[in-house]
């Protein structure tokens, strides 16, 4: 198949187009400078001039101006949505026939389809098998078939204190509605697995109302934003803004921990901050020679397995995360990788297994095995990329 990939730098793209060779596909890249999301004659003219010569264009998230050409032009476009909220899905064109869009989280897979998005698939997201395989032995090697510990927990994610924590950018906000929302983060703040924000019961339909009365977005009319739904998603960024600071603060005060996260991040005490950690070759190391990596999920990612999950089994690290409904679909707690159900069952579970390196070890090896033979982008990447493909 000749696959006309889009590449915007996303950090796994070279992961993915590697497994599209291994499979036997043509794969050639093309770049555009995109200012927003508009159709652009560069764009328009370089979809038209390529068309009749691949069978798809492909991307990591889902681009409306791609979607728009390759819909003049009649070229099936197939992106692959790894980010989360990822609001282009409100476009107007995500119908567009030429549209096959995959999303890792089943509960915006329903929300999508209940919207009327004919086009939405489900897969959940992958890893280069062949890449972090080679990487794990050459570390082993490296260490005479052992692995030497460099860290006993390490946490590698954005901790979102900067400008992306939107809610503590309003200006003002009326004390009830403040002080009761505050109660709900921080209820939220303590329960795994479960949305407070989805359960009118908790969060009522009136106090996002009356949010919106103070939080406005700029509506351009190519969007069917649910706002209603951005609003809590801000909500949820806060949730997960303080629970990351609040569990990396607890962990350090009992272990050697460590945070590898984007410049600009706030001091934690007792956390030691090494920067960023690049992703195909620091991060996964970071990953095989810490004793305990810990997942703490993004909370607008309701049910679906993040890529850090996968990415830390594949490269044989011993996980720990938040409970995750896809996360306990897909792998058993103890076996593969260790759910905890509260922040503090997390910090009682690293305790536990940084005492036990039999265990752990055994369980990273089961996760690693299992990630790798079932998220391979070489396993997922023939479903998504057949033509005759039907919805799950």
């Amino acid at each position: 198949m000749r696959i006309l990939y889009y590449d915007w730098d996303e950090f796994n793209g070279e992961d993915c187009r590697d497994a599209m060779r291994r499979l036997g596909h043509q794969i050639d890249v093309f770049k555009l400078d995109m200012h927003g999301f508009d159709l652009t004659q560069e764009m328009d003219e370089k979809i038209r001039g390529l068309c009749g010569y691949y069978d798809l264009l492909f991307s990591f998230d889902f681009f409306p101006n791609i979607s728009e050409a390759c819909q003049k032009y009649g070229m099936p476009y197939i992106s692959w949505v790894f980010d989360c909220p990822h609001y282009t899905l409100d476009s107007h064109v995500t119908n567009n026939s030429v549209n096959r869009i995959f999303v890792f989280d089943s509960l915006l897979y329903k929300r999508l389809l209940a919207k009327g998005v004919s086009t939405v698939r489900y897969s959940p997201l992958g890893v280069n098998d062949k890449r972090l395989s080679e990487l794990c032995q050459k570390l082993d090697d490296e260490t005479g078939g052992e692995i030497v510990y460099e860290h006993d927990v390490s946490f590698l994610g954005n901790l979102y204190d900067n400008e992306f924590n939107f809610y503590d950018q309003v200006k003002f906000l009326p004390p009830a509605l403040k002080g009761y929302t505050d109660a709900v983060i921080k209820a939220q703040e303590q329960v795994f697995g479960q949305d407070f924000f989805t359960e009118s019961s908790i969060y009522p339909q009136e106090k996002i109302k009356e949010l919106r009365e103070y939080i406005k977005f700029e509506q351009t009319g190519k969007y069917e934003i649910d706002y209603d739904g951005v609003m809590l998603d801000i909500l949820r960024k806060k949730v997960t803004v303080n629970e990351r600071h609040n569990i990396l603060e607890q962990m350090g005060r009992q272990f050697d921990t460590v945070l590898y996260t984007m410049p600009g991040a706030k001091p934690i005490d007792g956390v030691c901050n090494l920067g960023v950690a690049s992703y195909t070759d620091k991060m996964p190391r970071v990953f095989h020679r810490s004793k305990v990596n810990l997942n703490i999920t993004l909370r607008s990612i309701l049910a679906g397995v993040p890529l850090r999950v996968l990415d830390i089994m594949a490269a044989g690290g011993f996980l720990i995360t938040n409970y995750q409904s896809e996360i306990a679909e897909y792998f058993e707690d103890g076996v593969d990788l260790v759910m905890a159900v509260t922040p503090e069952d997390m910090i009682q579970k690293a305790a536990y297994y940084l005492k036990h390196d039999d265990v752990r070890k055994q369980i990273a090896k089961n996760g690693q095995k299992k990630v790798l033979e079932n998220f391979a982008y070489t396993k997922l990447l023939p479903m998504i990329l057949d033509e005759n493909e039907t919805k799950v």
